[in-house]
């Protein structure tokens, strides 16, 4: 099926770090501005189909040194407000499954940190810095462009002419 190409607002009404909710047809879409580029996604998490483009945007959590942390990828992942799932903007892809993850416990013990950095060096990625394995699920993501300062979003399976509903 054809991609259908919809204009959802000027550029400069989206700033970096915000988002935009339209109805394309019978689709509830979000669309992302994540550090100046787009992304689109379908407005439907794939665990009870709640409202995923109205979850807070976060990181990675990571500690480089006890009592501190900070974030990886800011910004980048989509937490759903019904359960928590977590999912990448710019890929779709989950980083939570519930049905195979289970949450385990290990012995804590304190040690010098100057020890610990001798014996640990630091992780290849940032994905193994986070600890985070992909999960089976991934959200429905569309092609974005930017057109003469318009954001277009791309859909299949719309009737040409359909509008943008805000």
């Amino acid at each position: 099926m054809p991609l259908q190409r919809h204009l959802v607002c000027r550029v400069d009404s989206l700033p970096p770090g915000s988002r935009k909710l339209v109805k394309i047809g019978a689709r509830s879409i979000g669309v992302f501005n994540v550090g100046g580029r787009f992304y689109a996604l379908r407005n439907s998490c794939p665990h009870q189909g709640g409202p995923v483009c109205l979850g807070h945007l976060t990181g990675f959590p990571t500690s480089p040194t006890p009592g501190e942390f900070e974030y990886l990828r800011k910004g980048e992942i989509l937490r759903c407000p019904w359960h928590g799932w977590e999912f990448d903007v710019k890929t779709g892809q989950s980083w939570f499954d519930p049905a195979r993850l289970r949450v385990a416990t290990y012995p804590a013990r304190v040690e010098s940190g100057a020890s610990l950095a001798a014996e640990h060096p630091g992780p290849e990625s940032d994905r193994e810095m986070s600890g985070l394995r992909p999960g089976p699920y991934v959200l429905e993501t569309y092609p974005v462009a930017v057109e003469q300062n318009y954001v277009v979003v791309e859909v299949p399976g719309t009737s040409r002419g359909s509008r943008v509903q805000r």
